[in-house]
Parts: structure tokens; C-alpha cells; sequence
């Protein structure tokens, strides 16, 4: 029985899902393979690289940089995080990802990206935390009209959220049968069909399989959001979620603001240790409870 960690996107909600990660990595709850989506993998990396608070850290201290999300970075460089600043200045020099870390790591990490010419998610289990790797994690976070295609072997992807945002199901197919499940939105959330649809059609007429896909998108979110209360009623899922609308903005320069998301995700673990502790238990009925949980961290 494989245990996995599940990382919804959510751009700036993803500072929900660091205060999440964060609040386990500190109580020594690990995983034996966990996947990220979009914003889910630019911060869900750091769970396999075991760099808990690095998220939020270089998150509020360069939420300011014209080139970390901003209208000047889209102009500029064709996408609203400029890709050399986001995937090589950052991870390998301003606030380093430690890939030998994410490299010894035995848990797997995958992230999913979708398919512009297949209209499909692309799944890509990642070994190195750098190079190619880090060209799929920003493939799986480049949303629609404000970023570039990401090439990768002779195929166009963009975000993966277009096309698997919870890929629950997935990880379930490949033998991952008990999932932590962290999601940005609350339960209570419905997704609406997409405002912007003339403008995706027009952008990407020559990928019609993608336009579908983004035109159905509101309808596969609301049956996966289905299928994870499903698995969380009959146990085989934990699900994490916010308590209410987080109300952030995709792109924020206001670092309190993301400090304010990311206190609401450890809150919410905070109070939901006891229980998802109970409920690890539950699938590995002869571990000790240390096994899941450091009984020296607060849990308040």
C-alpha cells in the first residue's frame, strides 16, 4: 500500500498548500511518492527536496520583482514569470533548490502539464530537480494567454491544470491507493465556465483539442472535486482544504498577503494533525504513531 501526497494549483492559493506541506514536513510526515500541479509543483517540489518554509520565502521576497509575475515580465519575455529568472536565477542562485537533496530522496514526484496538440495531461515523473525537470515544472505552471508554450521532446504543453487539476484518479492508477489530498479551494467551490473563451480560441485555434479541453475544464474540475469527496467518504483520502475563499490575486506584489494564505494552510494542518495522524494509522495499523508525527513540534 503506497501512501501519496496530491498538490491542486491555484497560482497564489499555492501559498495555502506551502503552509500545508510546511506544517508536515516539520512533523516528519513523509510519503512514498506525491504529484503537483501548477502551482502545486513550483512549491510542492520542495517536499521531495525536504526545504520546508523555502516557498514562502522566496515567494515574499521577490513577489515584487517585475520579472516574478507581472504585465512588464509578459511584455518582456512572453510570459508573466520570466522563465530564466523563475527556473534557473531563483532555484540556482537566489534561493538554491537542493537537488542532491530532492535527488536522495527515495519518494517519487510527478508533475502534470497538458498536451496542446492531444488536448490531454501529461504525467512526468521528475529525478533530478534540475535541467529538463525543472523545464516540466514550469511547463505544468504556465497558465494560458499569459505565458509561452513550453517545448519538451518535439511536444507544446501548458498548464496542467487545463486538464487533470486533481490528479487524484491518476495517482490511484499507478498504485497510490491512500492519498492526502491538498486542495485551494473550499469544499463548497464551483467551478464556472471560463469568461475568457473568445480570447482562447482565438489564441490557440491551431490546438483545438486544448480549446475543448479549456472549454470543458469547469466541467472536469466540479467531477473531480466529485470524485475526491467520494474518496474521502470512504476513507481512502484526507483531504486538506481551505476553510473558506482564500481571496487572492494570481499575481500579488503585497507579501503579507502571502503570508496570510500560507498562515491559513498551517493553521488548517495544525488542526487537522490529531486526525490525519489517526487516519495514517489506520492504513499502517503495526507502525508506531512516531512513525508519522515529531511529538516535539507544537502542534498549536
Amino acid at each position: 500500500m503506497k501512501l501519496g501526497l496530491v498538490m491542486e494549483g491555484g497560482a497564489m492559493r499555492g501559498m495555502f498548500t506551502a503552509g500545508v506541506t510546511d506544517v508536515l514536513m516539520e512533523n516528519n510526515i513523509a510519503f512514498d511518492g506525491a504529484i503537483g500541479v501548477s502551482a502545486g509543483a513550483t512549491f510542492g517540489c520542495n517536499v521531495k527536496s525536504k526545504q520546508p518554509g523555502r516557498a514562502i520565502r522566496y515567494n515574499k521576497k521577490y513577489c515584487g520583482d517585475w520579472r516574478y509575475g507581472s504585465m512588464k515580465s509578459f511584455f518582456h519575455s512572453g510570459s508573466m514569470f520570466d522563465y530564466d529568472f523563475c527556473y534557473h536565477l531563483l532555484p540556482e542562485k537566489l534561493d538554491p533548490f537542493d537537488t542532491e537533496a530532492f535527488r536522495e530522496n527515495p519518494m517519487e514526484f510527478y508533475v502534470v502539464a497538458s498536451d496542446l496538440d492531444s488536448g490531454k495531461p501529461a504525467y512526468k515523473l521528475l529525478e533530478t530537480g534540475k535541467g529538463k525537470d525543472l523545464a516540466w515544472i514550469c511547463a505544468s505552471a504556465s497558465m494560458p494567454l499569459v505565458s509561452k508554450t513550453v517545448i519538451l521532446n518535439g511536444h507544446k504543453y501548458l498548464d496542467g491544470g487545463i486538464t487533470d487539476s486533481i490528479p487524484l484518479a491518476f495517482f490511484e492508477s499507478i498504485g497510490y491507493t491512500r492519498n492526502v489530498v491538498v486542495l485551494t479551494q473550499p469544499e463548497t467551490y464551483v467551478k464556472q465556465p471560463n469568461p475568457l473563451m473568445p480570447l482562447v480560441r482565438a489564441r490557440y485555434k491551431d490546438h483545438p483539442a486544448f480549446v475543448l479541453a479549456m472549454q470543458n475544464r469547469h466541467l472536469m474540475y466540479n467531477q473531480e472535486t466529485a470524485y475526491v469527496r467520494s474518496r474521502e467518504a470512504d476513507g481512502s483520502a484526507f483531504v486538506i482544504r481551505p476553510p473558506e475563499e482564500l481571496k487572492i490575486k494570481a499575481s500579488t506584489t503585497d507579501p503579507s498577503e502571502l503570508q496570510r494564505v500560507y498562515m491559513i494552510g498551517r493553521k488548517t494542518a495544525e488542526g487537522l494533525l490529531p486526525s490525519l495522524v489517526s487516519w495514517l494509522m489506520e492504513g499502517h495499523p503495526a507502525a508506531p504513531e512516531d512513525a508519522f508525527i515529531n511529538e516535539k513540534e507544537s502542534l498549536s
